[in-house]
């Protein structure tokens, strides 16, 4: 039986499905506190969250980051799903790197300040998401 992905597939869906599952799992019993500092990051960028409670949204976030995290780990997932899933959650995390005042170096900017260095290492999964989303399209044609 032959998987829907490839070895060269491998190595990014492992690095960015481990990182992502940990995140997840960190959050999956996130006190008040936490809770409300993730919702109110979230939903400073993305004013219709402010709808959803804390710990409604930390236990939500939690769970989208253990689904993409396995979708990623699991080499039956089809790339294209994990490629998708990743590259859909990391665009929703740079939106919140590049609309939160004091993330990027000011004027016209991409650039990280300190305080955007932690969050705009996620380019890094819209990079492999795209690049998943990529080999998917390419891979599918030359089989």
């Amino acid at each position: 039986m032959r998987l829907p992905i490839t070895p060269a597939e491998i190595a990014p869906r492992i690095a960015t499905g481990a990182f992502i599952l940990n995140s997840g799992l960190g959050k999956r019993n996130a006190d008040a506190d936490t809770a409300a500092g993730l919702h109110g990051f979230a939903a400073g960028t993305y004013p219709f969250l402010s709808k959803v409670a804390p710990a409604t949204f930390a236990k939500g976030l939690s769970t989208a980051e253990i689904a993409i995290g396995a979708a990623l780990l699991v080499p039956f997932v089809p790339t294209a799903v994990a490629g998708a899933a990743l590259t859909a959650f990391s665009g929703g995390l740079l939106g919140l790197y590049l609309r939160t005042p004091g993330m990027t170096k000011p004027g016209k900017s991409v650039a990280p300040t300190q305080d955007g260095l932690p969050v705009s290492k996620d380019v890094w999964m819209l990079g492999i998401g795209i690049g998943l989303l990529t080999q998917a399209i390419v891979g599918r044609r030359t089989r």
